[in-house]
């Protein structure tokens, strides 16, 4: 199981099992909180843990929202605001709130969410490899 924390320890994320492969995300919001994801559904492997406070996008109907501490504003998660055709609600964790040892060796995906929203070619970085 991996854990994070904001830096308050207020709020945070549990997943249970193998996280895969870490997203990182070049859209209008991801590139400006600096998170890296990890994926799965609403509480199946993913439990979000304290308190949270959200934000989404002053959109007529925005598809997600973004979740952080209302203490000391660290981004924990997002979570889908429309179920997946299953009725399951796609959530993701910001893996950079987790202790450094537990996840530097997980891969980085990168995905292309400003122009094309297309899974970009891998380039075989670590999560290590982001810190600098």
């Amino acid at each position: 199981m991996l854990i994070g924390t904001c830096h308050c320890g207020k709020s945070g994320w549990r997943l249970e099992g193998d996280p895969g492969s870490i997203t990182a995300c070049n859209c209008t919001l991801c590139r400006r909180y600096g998170a890296l994801w990890a994926y799965d559904y609403e509480d199946e492997r993913i439990r979000l843990t304290g308190l949270t406070t959200s934000y989404a996008r002053n959109r007529a109907d925005p598809s997600l929202e973004i979740r952080f501490c209302p203490a000391c504003a660290c981004v924990v998660a997002w979570r889908g605001l429309r179920l997946e055709d299953d009725g399951r609600r796609r959530v993701a964790v910001n893996v950079r709130l987790a202790a450094p040892e537990e996840v530097a060796h997980l891969l980085i995906d990168h995905f292309d969410g400003f122009d094309t929203f297309d899974d970009l070619p891998s380039d075989g970085r670590c999560v290590r490899d982001m810190w600098f």
